[in-house]
């Protein structure tokens, strides 16, 4: 198993603590943020690192919160999220700051670049296209799709994607539908794949154990999603 970096980032008062997957062989490499979903950076989104570090990208699992702290339930989680919720500027400027800072890590091709992201973490990859950020594409998966502050016109320089289940209470169709006008209205390239019966947090294997509703894990849509994203990177990111 790929052992993990820590990676610290100071902003705005916070002390954080990414973890950095690496791959094999000289650089530079493409490289990949990794934004993990409400309850923090948990053992899922460290997964997903190492699972990228092994298809040749330097992956970074961000910590929006702030020691690399993970959450229980839903009560929890909302002492770390709410602030950032009720503060989209300070949410945004976070998100960037990750972003720049795995550009300068050792090894990183700055030029390939691109995020992922999980529920909260989804939100915040499509918050990081938003910003008019470099990156080559971006990919939410059951991601949050609301936002104080729609892409303009020209704006959004990645390619978006946005996985999202049509059971997901916490992305109801009028979100969607909001959020393929936004993208359209922008000029961006994008795609969006709504998997029906399926609920929030369909790639996370320990969704239907955790007391938060909506939530279930579904193996089909994880493959497909997944699947999609590594030929979205390999075309995008890699061959960038």
């Amino acid at each position: 198993m790929t052992r993990l970096q820590t990676i610290p980032l100071y902003h705005e008062g916070a002390d954080l603590q990414g973890q950095l997957a690496l791959p094999s062989g000289p650089g530079p490499h493409p490289a990949i943020l990794v934004m993990h979903n409400a309850l923090g950076l948990g053992h899922h989104m460290k997964d997903v690192a190492r699972r990228l570090g092994a298809q040749g990208y330097i992956a970074l699992a961000s910590d929006m919160y702030g020691g690399g702290i993970v959450h229980k339930d839903s009560a929890g989680a909302a002492t770390s999220i709410v602030p950032l919720m009720q503060n989209p500027t300070l949410l945004r400027a976070r998100i960037v700051a990750w972003y720049e800072h795995l550009k300068t890590l050792p090894g990183v091709d700055p030029i390939r670049t691109g995020a992922i992201g999980y529920c909260f973490g989804g939100q915040c990859v499509l918050e990081l296209a938003r910003s008019g950020a470099d990156a080559k594409a971006v990919v939410s998966y059951h991601g949050l799709l609301t936002t104080a502050q729609k892409a303009e016109p020209g704006q959004v320089k990645a390619y978006v994607a946005a996985y999202t289940g049509a059971k997901d209470p916490y992305a109801p169709y009028d979100q969607v539908q909001a959020l393929r006008e936004e993208l359209i209205t922008g000029g961006a390239l994008w795609q969006i794949t709504e998997f029906g019966e399926v609920y929030h947090a369909f790639t996370d294997p320990d969704a239907n154990t955790t007391p938060i509703p909506g939530l279930a894990y579904d193996p089909l849509a994880d493959k497909i999603s997944w699947a999609g994203t590594l030929a979205l990177l390999e075309t995008l990111v890699k061959q960038a």
